[in-house]
């Protein structure tokens, strides 16, 4: 069975992994120079940055995946993991440490904010684990459930754990039963962007990103873009051939589904299924042809999750005791929010979020990566997807990077940055990126109880046409669109086997027609 991949994201990449092992023919074609999509490396000044992901959480998915395939996780990368998860500032004076240890955090929770927000913040970390355990195996790791579906798979055991995630309130809402500081309701609301979503109108089951932090949090030495090498890797020992700087233009269809890929230049692939690692805006919106176009349906521009102005940067911090995840909050959570979904515009006061890449637990820079001694710093604030209709100009990206590193500073962090050694990316260069997403990251936000269920799955319309990514089904992050590359490949594997049993019982004598 030959399968082409568009798109060596991490949802092709893991649908090339179960592919190849399974025996089809995989070819896997990306545009760009090397594996991994978003998570991206960008070389600045001779230093390699993650500017992409930085977190690895849910272990497990890689453990299984590189298990499964002949490998393990430890045999292809070298991970420590975090005891500091992340460490937060509102001003100068006010910080607060999370820890992968709960009691430590509610010691930290407690010395900040008071012992009754101490023990309200175990109370959430409960509830947490039980939004997780409800939702892992009926809802993560099916495919493409609907709420009837979902309660079936929680079975009667699960249904008192679906009544108690309390689906229909707002992530906003629920922490305000749990926290009655503002700046925790604020720092735990920041989950709903780890969605590309508002936490004013995200769903409540996000508190569940708590619990997955808490199950481990893990530094990648070598960056990222390690795990996405390591990927292509094991699904090259298995067979699958990688053809960087080729570019897919068409899935080509005929009367009994797909034929072949053409790429940019000309050249036809002939294949009898295609996964296809790219937003399922760009396959809705033509990109890959108008026959293509058929077999999905997309949300409007208006659904679009958040996009994000990022800087990397060497630098020679000063003034503040950063940690390898540093997040910077901003005096006006709402109207940040307001500013990106309701104005279409850049905050006023965006928060910021600092990945110090050569610092790990401890505020003490480890060995520096830059030739002159400099450290290499990641910084990210939100942004609207308007990158392909309302592109921001010069002007009001420096606008807000002086907003930005103002907060820093207001903090007490100056950051010192080299000018010569910073790439600033813009929603407009996301676009260019990611075309037909306006910069969204992470497909459409998770906005209302229903927008977990209006993801596509992985089947689509069109026979032997498959979608994978974090546009689909499960969702945004690293691990699950890896998870949506297994369900990918899942169904296209159980489809084939159907097609197969379906010929052979109708042919005479119960021969393949193969």
């Amino acid at each position: 069975m030959r399968v082409v991949v568009i798109g060596a994201g991490m949802g092709g990449l893991a649908a090339a992994i179960d592919l190849a092992r399974q025996g089809a023919e995989v070819t896997v074609v990306e545009r760009a120079a090397a594996p991994g999509g978003k998570m991206r490396e960008v070389t600045v000044g001779g230093a390699p940055i993650d500017s992409g992901p930085t977190v690895f959480t849910l272990r497990w998915v890689f453990d299984r995946l590189f298990e499964e395939a002949g490998s393990s996780l430890e045999a292809e990368l070298s991970v420590d993991r975090a005891g500091l998860l992340a460490r937060h500032a509102w001003s100068a004076d006010e910080r607060l440490d999370l820890h992968a240890d709960i009691d430590r955090s509610a010691e930290a929770i407690g010395d900040f904010a008071g012992a009754a927000e101490a023990r309200r913040f175990r109370l959430f970390c409960t509830r947490a684990r039980e939004i997780y355990a409800t939702l892992e195996a009926p809802f993560m790791s099916a495919q493409r459930p609907n709420p009837v579906e979902l309660v079936r798979r929680a079975g009667l055991g699960g249904i008192g754990g679906l009544s108690r995630i309390k689906p229909f309130a707002t992530l906003w809402q629920a922490l305000g039963g749990y926290f009655h500081d503002p700046r925790l309701r604020q720092l735990f609301g920041r989950y709903a962007t780890y969605t590309g979503s508002n936490p004013f109108e995200a769903p409540a089951t996000l508190m569940l990103i708590a619990h997955v932090e808490q199950d481990g949090v893990w530094y990648v030495r070598g960056g990222m873009h390690r795990i996405a090498r390591a990927m292509a890797g094991i699904a090259g020992r298995h067979g699958a051939a990688f053809r960087y700087g080729a570019e897919a233009a068409e899935i080509a269809v005929g009367r009994a589904g797909v034929e072949a890929v053409v790429l940019a230049g000309g050249e036809r692939l002939p294949a009898e299924a295609v996964v296809c690692n790219a937003d399922v805006a760009a396959v809705a919106t033509g990109r890959f042809g108008a026959a293509a176009a058929r077999g999905v349906g997309a949300a409007g521009p208006e659904r679009r999750s958040l996009s994000a102005v990022t800087w990397s940067m060497q630098a020679r911090p000063e003034g503040f005791p950063l940690v390898r995840h540093t997040v910077f909050f901003s005096r006006d959570y709402r109207a940040e929010f307001d500013d990106i979904f309701k104005r279409r515009q850049l905050p006023r006061e965006p928060t910021v979020y600092v990945c110090a890449q050569d610092r790990g637990d401890d505020p003490v820079l480890g060995p520096a990566a830059a030739p002159d001694g400099a450290e290499r710093l990641f910084c990210l604030v939100n942004a609207p997807p308007t990158g392909d209709r309302q592109p921001f100009d010069d002007e009001e990206i420096a606008q807000c990077q002086e907003r930005a590193f103002g907060l820093l500073n207001r903090c007490g962090l100056r950051p010192n940055p080299d000018p010569a050694a910073m790439v600033a990316t813009t929603p407009r260069d996301f676009e260019r990126l990611f075309p037909a997403t306006g910069g969204a990251l992470y497909g459409q936000a998770s906005h209302g109880w229903k927008a977990s269920f209006d993801r596509p799955g992985a089947r689509t319309r069109i026979p032997g046409l498959y979608l994978a990514g974090g546009s689909v089904h499960p969702g945004a992050g690293v691990p699950m669109a890896t998870l949506s590359g297994r369900l990918a490949a899942d169904c296209l594997l159980t489809d084939r086997a159907s097609t197969h049993r379906f010929l052979r019982a109708a042919t005479p004598g119960g021969m393949s027609t193969r």
